[in-house]
């Protein structure tokens, strides 16, 4: 308090006596049983939230080696007819051939169809 303030209780006995009351409680610990209870709310309420984050960052952990893992199984999956593709058209062979179409088709095909389920997902989790 600054001395104008104190100057002024001393002059006001009724302000002087609603302060000390409540410094009074204060010291006495007669308000530390609802001090406590809103501290233990406040942990609890902390606690919970920490728990929601973790799961949270959990399920984005999760999901991303899900989508690692698909993307290595689809590259093993068609890094056969990529080579087929590669290997024939080094080779000389025509884009006319069946087996040198086919597996073009399955090449540009295979990506195109996951990268529209991997968008269908995307937009089903916004809305």
């Amino acid at each position: 308090m600054k001395t104008a303030e104190w100057a002024e209780n001393a002059a006001n006995p009724e302000a002087r006596g609603a302060e000390s009351a409540e410094l009074l409680a204060a010291l006495a610990g007669k308000r530390a049983a609802r001090d406590c209870a809103v501290a233990q709310t406040t942990r609890r309420v902390v606690r919970t939230s920490l728990g929601v984050m973790q799961d949270q960052e959990a399920g984005r952990k999760r999901s991303r080696a899900l989508a690692l893992a698909a993307l290595v199984l689809i590259l093993l999956a068609l890094g056969p007819f990529v080579w087929r593709v590669t290997d024939d058209l080094i080779g000389g062979e025509h884009l006319s051939d069946l087996a040198t179409q086919t597996s073009l088709w399955i090449c540009l095909l295979c990506p195109a169809v996951l990268a529209a389920v991997i968008v269908a997902g995307w937009a089903r989790r916004r809305t």
